[in-house]
């Protein structure tokens, strides 16, 4: 079952433990806290990387290396089959793209890859632009501009 399958009849609104209400209701005297020590305190708050006073896992590792996806440029890709919705003769640009919601946000970078094929004739502006993308756009009589 998912989350979108979940309708008011198969519990979507799960009652509320009532804890403290005697011994017939399973959470009475201690609440389901059991005996004594933090957890059965207020405000206790576990951790769930603490493993007993034994070396973390994290510390046991040694660290090596380094990782560039931190600093990795990416960007949205719109096939050429996709500006097929153009009209003949327009100029489509990051904005037109994102109106059109081919990509998520006009601030997004965009590559332009060579999928299908393009019948219009168009002037495509964009970030990056695959070598059988701009070989495409220009066959149909457009152009491929790299912002």
């Amino acid at each position: 079952m998912l989350n979108h399958e979940i309708t008011s009849k198969v519990g979507k609104h799960k009652r509320r433990r009532r804890v403290g209400r005697g011994t017939g209701s399973g959470h009475g005297k201690t609440c389901g806290r059991g005996h004594k020590g933090a957890g059965s305190r207020a405000g206790s708050v576990s951790v769930s990387l603490y493993e007993g006073g034994q070396m973390p896992l994290f510390r046991r590792l040694p660290k090596r290396g380094f990782s560039n996806v931190k600093f990795a440029t990416r960007c949205e890709i719109v096939n050429i089959c996709q500006l097929e919705r153009f009209e003949d003769g327009s100029s489509v640009s990051v904005e037109q793209l994102s109106d059109a919601g081919l990509i998520d946000s006009s601030k997004s970078k965009v590559k332009i890859l060579g999928k299908g094929d393009l019948t219009r004739k168009l002037e495509v502006t964009a970030h990056k632009f695959s070598k059988s993308a701009e070989e495409k756009i220009t066959a149909s009589g457009g152009t491929a501009k790299v912002i």
